[in-house]
């Protein structure tokens, strides 16, 4: 079996800064390649408004107390940062981390926080036009800082076909997307076509799933569909059982 890379997404809510941080410290001895949050401003699930943190924030100081894992985003919301403002955001992060950074980046989809926040929700199509918008002026913008931040690694999340799966194609050094894993393996096929399209190397493109913990013992399905980095989710308080079981079956 060919050995993958294992992720977990830390989420950052209804928990405090303490037992995040201390999970983030957790997730990098027990050896995830990479350990993620999310960019959101109210909790996915639980009670609608119990405690939640600040994505880029978060990712500073995680970058600060890790030393080995990847570190992002999964994603960041494009709508909510001005894109070289995001792109100097990135750099510095990932200069904190000594070159640990990886910049997810989605199109956004959670209207609450659009609401709540002031930002213009508009529709799918628009979302995704100004993620096709600022994809190439991030890209610029990392190369001209100085430092430079030229090689830091963009992910893309998502599965549209049409667009998104046509964005990563272009733009992206990874792709996020989610079980189970038939969809999976269609939307990788997907992706391999859009590849064919615009002239880039599938290979090119580090090939990464969110599962659930009860697929953790499944992985290999997904290895087989085309996953190359295999991530899974947790809540406080942060069982990392699950993600020392994933990282013992890429290690085996």
């Amino acid at each position: 079996m060919a050995r993958f890379k294992v992720g977990i997404q830390l989420r950052p809510q209804h928990c405090t800064v303490d037992q995040l941080l201390q999970a983030w410290r957790s997730a990098d001895e027990i050896g995830a390649d990479t350990i993620w949050t999310w960019d959101h401003f109210y909790p996915l699930s639980g009670e609608a408004d119990g405690p939640h943190y600040e994505c880029w924030t978060l990712l500073g100081a995680a970058a600060a107390i890790t030393r080995s894992a990847q570190i992002g985003a999964l994603v960041t919301c494009n709508s909510y940062r001005n894109p070289d403002l995001l792109a100097d955001m990135a750099r510095t992060v990932n200069e904190i981390s000594g070159g640990r950074t990886v910049l997810g980046l989605g199109a956004g989809w959670f209207e609450r926080d659009y609401a709540e926040y002031g930002y213009e929700f508009g529709t799918v199509p628009d979302r995704l036009g100004a993620l096709q918008e600022a994809l190439p002026r991030i890209k610029e913008r990392l190369g001209k800082l100085n430092p430079s931040a030229a090689d830091l690694p963009i992910l893309v999340g998502g599965s549209g076909e049409k667009v998104t799966l046509r964005l990563v194609a272009e733009y992206a050094d990874m792709w996020n997307a989610f079980g189970p894993v038939d969809n999976f393996r269609h939307k990788n096929t997907v992706l391999d076509e859009w590849c064919e399209k615009v002239g880039r190397d599938p290979k090119a493109i580090e090939r990464t799933v969110m599962i659930r913990d009860e697929d953790v013992d499944a992985f290999e399905s997904y290895l087989e569909a085309g996953a190359t980095h295999i991530i899974i989710g947790g809540d406080a308080p942060f069982d990392l059982g699950p993600l020392e079981r994933l990282v013992a079956h890429a290690r085996g």
